[in-house]
Parts: structure tokens; sequence; C-alpha cells
């Protein structure tokens, strides 16, 4: 907890935590709302890679755009138009004026605003905590609570559309932005350097510093497998809460809170690593897990063993990921670090919606469990070509 003594970084971590609970408690509610209003598997696919896609195609742009301005106005203007996106999602959804397309529309909004709004918080730890010393525990910190909120918010959803609406859910994720807005608000910050440059010149020398570092293009190859693959089994859990496990909004819940378990237990373990070598053999050891859990979990015959295998993938892909951006932005200069959290996020959340995409896709046509067994396969095999990498990424971390 060493990175709480900041206390910019304080005030960031209470308003996050807010603001983390309502997005997992809207998400939950839109994926049950998309399968209760259309019970398609391709729709909900549909609709997570219209939250996410956006990410891949502006994040890396965003993240030029992120360095040439002052981050934390920036941040707290995309805070104030997340909030008005679900306000209105809740509008539409009381006043039952939402349908597969406005679904899709502002789900491509949301995800439009998040291409801009993940980059920025994690290009503003670094100087919330004031360095490098405590950036790695910062990092740890931000990702538990992230999981934090998709232990606790999974379950809540599911009471509150039990006995609430949607638009209840929705309305409760508009007034939490304001938390973290507030905590933003509250901080004093020196003003970032700004990069030099049109924007197109700051993106392409971001591109060269990720494709000419080893380790960096290396572990963003390991980052596209992991979430293209192990990252799409979110898209179907509401098929496998109805038509698996024949339950409803609370089941859905349960499968969403034991993931979440699991990666918020990883996250507590990356903040006691105290060496970036260390939190590399994590993020290994944890993408094989996430292989190993995503081969289990589809051929659960009960839910009794498909929540500690789904508590196992939470770890692994929890795991892989925050320490993969740990030891990227240990690595990466400072001057460069808004672009190569730009590229990771775009990686991580934009191949997300790919993967989910693909996943939902694949669903309709042969069943959920066959299409997580597809992407399983996939990530056995990256889980290998990384193992033959490992001794090389420890060798250059090292130095």
């Amino acid at each position: 907890m060493r990175a709480l003594a900041h206390r910019p970084f304080r005030l960031y971590f209470s308003g996050q935590a807010v603001s983390i609970l309502g997005s997992w408690i809207q998400q939950v509610a839109l994926a049950w709302l998309v399968y209760r209003l259309t019970g398609s598997a391709a729709l909900l696919g549909l609709a997570a890679f219209a939250a996410l896609a956006p990410i891949l195609v502006v994040g890396p742009l965003a993240g030029a755009w992120i360095d040439r301005h002052d981050r934390r106005r920036l941040l707290m203007q995309v805070q104030w138009l997340l909030f008005l996106q679900a306000a209105v999602l809740a509008a539409l959804t009381w006043f039952e004026l939402i349908g597969p397309t406005l679904i899709i529309l502002m789900s491509l909004s949301l995800g439009i605003l998040n291409a801009f709004d993940t980059p920025l918080r994690q290009s503003l730890i670094p100087v919330m905590v004031g360095g490098r010393e405590d950036l790695p525990n910062a990092l740890a910190l931000n990702a538990m609570l992230f999981n934090l909120g998709r232990f606790v918010g999974p379950p809540v959803a599911g009471l509150m559309l039990g006995f609430m609406s949607e638009a209840a859910c929705f309305l409760l994720n508009a007034f939490s932005y304001l938390a973290l807005l507030w905590g933003v608000a509250a901080m004093r910050l020196a003003i970032n350097a700004k990069a030099d440059g049109s924007v197109g010149h700051v993106f392409k020398e971001g591109v060269r510093y990720a494709i000419d570092t080893w380790p960096i293009r290396t572990l963003l190859i390991v980052l596209a497998l992991l979430n293209v693959t192990a990252s799409a089994y979110t898209v179907l859990l509401p098929v496998f809460a109805k038509e698996v496990f024949h339950g409803d909004a609370r089941t859905l819940g349960l499968l969403w809170g034991a993931a979440g378990c699991g990666a918020f237990g990883a996250t507590l373990m990356l903040a006691t690593r105290k060496s970036v070598r260390g939190t590399l053999n994590l993020s290994i050891f944890c993408v094989l897990l996430s292989a190993l859990a995503l081969l289990v979990f589809p051929l659960a015959p009960r839910l009794a063993i498909a929540l500690p295998a789904l508590v196992a993938l939470g770890f692994g892909i929890s795991g892989a990921n925050v320490g993969i951006n740990t030891v990227m932005q240990t690595i990466a200069p400072d001057r460069l670090r808004g672009r190569v959290v730009s590229f990771f996020s775009s990686i991580r959340f934009g191949l997300d919606a790919v993967g989910g995409l693909i996943a939902g896709s694949i669903a309709a046509l042969t069943g959920a469990p066959v299409a997580l067994l597809g992407e399983a396969a996939i990530l056995v095999m990256a889980g290998a070509w990384l193992v033959l990498q490992a001794g090389r990424l420890r060798q250059a971390v090292s130095h």
C-alpha cells in the first residue's frame, strides 16, 4: 500500500474505487439487457465489440494526443462525457426506447470515450506517485481496484436486476463518474511536459520504439494472443448462466464475481512483487494458468466446478495483463509513457473486443462451450511459445 502515501494517488484511488464499481454494474446490466431483449449470443459479441473496438483503432492515436496536452485537464473533460453517456443510456432504457441499434450506438460511444480515458488514467499514475520507485505498487493497486469492482460489482448488479431495472444500474454508473472527477479536480499536479510535433509524428515515434525494442514487442505479442482468446469468455457468460447452468441474472453475477475474485487475488500478489523479474515470472505463470482454466470451464458439468475454474481464469488473465503492463511501463522512458500505455490499452481491450466478436459468432453456430474450447487451443500454443522466449525476456528486464 506504499503508493497511497502520495496524496494525489490517494485522491485518485478513492474516486476510482467508486467509478469502477459503477462501470462493472453497468457492464453486467447491459449484457443482461441485450440477452433479455434479443436472446442472441452474436449480438452479445457485437455489443462487447462496439464497446471495446474503438480503443484498438483510436487508442494508439489517443496516446499521441495525450502526450501533446495537459493530461489532468483532459481526464476531467472525459469524465464529464462519460457521465453524460451513462445518463442518456439510463433514460433510453427507462422510457423503453432502447433497442439493438441504440445499444450498439451507445456501446460505440462508450468505447470511443474509454479509448481516451484508459491511457489518460494510466499515464497520470507515475506523476501521482512522483516517479518510478512506487510505480509498480501503484499500478498493482490500480488493477486491484478494477478487479475488486469486478468481484463486487457483478453480484451487486445481479441483486439490483432482481429487484429493480437495468436503467437503475446505468444511472448509478453515471453518478459514479463524479467521484473520480472530484478526486482529479482536488489534485495539485504539475503540468506534464508536452511532446513536440504533430500527432502523426508523435505517433510514429512511439510505433518505432515499440517495434525496435524487443522486450516491448514480445510482450505486446503475448498480450494480443492472451486477450483475443482468454478474455472472450466474458461475452459468453450470459449464455452459460441461462442455457448451460439454467440460472438467471443472479447466476450471471456469481459467474462474473468468481472471475473477479481470482483477478483480485492476482493483483494482491502483484502488489507484493519486489522486482521486475518477479513480476515477469508471475506473468508467464498466469498465461499458462489462463490456458488451463479456459480448457476446464466450458467442460464443467456443474456450477460448483465452473466457479473455481473461473476463479483460476480471472487470476490468470488479470495477473498476465497487469504484470505485462508493469514490466512495459518500467522499461519505457518517461517521454514515451503515454504512447506505450496507449499501445497496451489498445491491444488489451481492442483485441478483447475482437475475440469477443469472434467467440459470439462461433457460439451462435456451434454453442458457447465449443467456442471457448477453440479459444483455449490457441492459447495453449501461445503459452508454449512464451515459455520458449522466457529466458531471453528475463535477461532483457534484468538489465
